[in-house]
């Protein structure tokens, strides 16, 4: 079942019902404590298909175009042709990759791309702590004329706008403003000839029903009445961690464990005024592998013990850092855990977003395996919105692809799913 971002192949465990992602982990951990405590994801193909069918349930008049940077891992992007999704592609390599799967040119959109056609990037008004997050992105609307007047001496083509709402912006009313703003380009850009027939929203969609309601709540009324249907105005949207977040979990091992005094951990923070110890815990990933990106933005996800502990046990200040003695290698500044030995295994939920990538050069980093999995009611649903796998039309390296089915439907701390407990029931090949 292992497979590398890189792999020609891979395979996908379909589960028995019974059998849950933390059986999956509980098997792998049990492998690789035997084989060398290797850090792993487990990719639930499942979670992808099921916010696939949440957009189309709540936002189906937004067309998504899946950003291929935050994960580009095959099965992912194989799945998500699958579905009909777009891509939103930021290189060549990217484009390949999508391209390869057969993907049509009016569901791919490219950054940089010497003949593309243009939209104009607006920023919004999403403010964060205070005002940082203020015009990070695109031009003012104040710009957008003398931009368009130059795109059209340039002869420059420009189709439509497009702006983005940060993830971190909490005020769903900053759409209001946008779309406000997008029509005013809109018009702006008639009255120099331009044929607009694209509005790109963007981003930041976090992945729970509640935001993307709350967003759909504010933006469908101000869609119908600027970009109305029938007015042959393409309406999309680029989300990436959305639709991959929730279905990769990480596991990592302890390689390395240090007592501090309580006093003088982290800075102050976390100081509890008592004699008990705090630690610090290395582990086998870092920054400058699965956790990059907490190098620019907080960690979504909280450490889970994999072991078995008592309720009553008691519990320390701890610090969680990756292996390279690096002072930027923190992943966790501050939490509490029971105390912890080296070997133990940490798992990490919600890791399917820009953690999934080539390894940095930094130091010998090994790339961790990645085991996909889906239930069996997830299959079934794909079955009855007829996209079995063995019908999809774009995927190549489907033509390998080999289902397995983990017969064991109930395990527990002592009793694990080897691989002679896994065996082949689908191949086409």
């Amino acid at each position: 079942m292992k497979g590398f971002i890189d792999d020609a192949n891979y395979s996908v465990g379909l589960l028995d019902e019974g059998t849950n992602l933390g059986n999956v982990i509980d098997n792998y951990v049990y492998e690789h404590t035997l084989t060398g405590k290797n850090a792993f994801f487990v990719g639930d193909l499942g979670k992808i298909v099921k916010k696939h069918s949440q957009w189309q349930n709540i936002v189906a008049q937004i067309k998504p175009f899946y950003t291929v940077k935050c994960n580009s891992t095959p099965a992912v992007l194989e799945i998500l042709a699958a579905l009909g999704t777009g891509f939103a592609c930021s290189s060549k390599t990217e484009m390949a990759l999508v391209q390869e799967l057969g993907v049509s040119p009016e569901n791919i959109i490219a950054r940089n791309h010497p003949n593309a056609k243009v939209l104009l990037h607006i920023a919004t008004e999403d403010s964060i702590g205070g005002g940082e997050g203020n015009m990070k992105f695109g031009t003012t609307l104040k710009n957008c004329r003398h931009l368009l007047e130059c795109a059209k001496e340039l002869d420059v083509q420009i189709i439509g706008v497009k702006f983005h709402v940060s993830s971190a912006c909490k005020e769903s009313q900053v759409y209001v403003h946008a779309l406000s703003d997008a029509r005013c380009v809109f018009d702006m850009a008639g009255e120099f000839g331009f044929t607009m027939n694209m509005l790109d929203i963007g981003g930041g969609f976090t992945g729970t029903e509640f935001q993307l309601e709350e967003v759909n709540h504010v933006i469908s009324p101000l869609l119908d009445v600027y970009f109305p249907e029938g007015s042959g105005i393409k309406i999309i949207s680029e989300p990436g961690s959305y639709f991959v977040s929730s279905a990769f979990t990480l596991a990592v091992n302890i390689v390395a464990k240090k007592v501090v005094e309580n006093d003088k951990f982290s800075s102050g923070v976390g100081k509890t005024g008592s004699d008990e110890p705090a630690f610090m815990y290395y582990m086998n990933d870092g920054v400058y592998g699965s956790f990059a990106s907490k190098l620019s933005e907080d960690l979504n996800t909280i450490p889970e013990v994999h072991k078995k502990y008592k309720a009553d046990e008691p519990l320390f200040t701890s610090s969680l850092w990756g292996p390279s003695c690096d002072e930027l290698d923190q992943i966790v500044e501050n939490c509490l855990l029971p105390e912890l030995n080296v070997g133990d295994w940490l798992i990490f939920d919600n890791m399917g977003a820009d953690s999934v990538h080539e390894p940095s050069a930094f130091n010998d980093f090994q790339r961790p395996a990645i085991y996909y999995m889906m239930s069996y009611s997830d299959w079934y649903e794909m079955q009855v919105n007829k996209l079995v796998w063995s019908t999809f039309q774009c995927g190549k390296n489907l033509n390998n692809l080999i289902l397995l089915i983990l017969l064991e439907t109930k395990t527990t701390s002592n009793s694990y799913l080897g691989p002679d407990k896994i065996s082949s029931i689908i191949h086409w090949g």
